[in-house]
């Protein structure tokens, strides 16, 4: 990796818990937890992320709420990394 590249990795994530909605039948909502490690700029960084998390699955199973509420959270991550990794337009010479 060149210093200048950037790098946004998922080392590991966790359901810290879930519950069902308070006002929505079916629907469970939860917390996500992330570890993230970045290269920017030859830093490494290390941290803890925190998603909120939702599934709209009716009365199941609770590995298969598991499964839809990390889920969830692999669209969240997948949509922060194609931001993070998206790189700014160059100037036409």
């Amino acid at each position: 990796m060149t210093n200048g590249a950037t790098s946004f990795d998922v080392k590991a994530c966790e359901i810290r818990y879930f519950g069902p909605h308070k006002t929505i039948d079916g629907r469970v909502t939860g917390v996500v937890r992330v570890h993230i490690e970045e290269h920017f700029m030859g830093n490494v960084t290390l941290y803890p992320l925190d998603l909120k998390v939702k599934a709209d699955v009716g009365h199941v199973a609770s590995d298969q709420v598991r499964t839809a509420l990390l889920e969830h959270a692999a669209h969240q991550l997948n949509r922060l990394k194609a931001r993070h990794s998206s790189s700014l337009p160059k100037a036409a010479e």
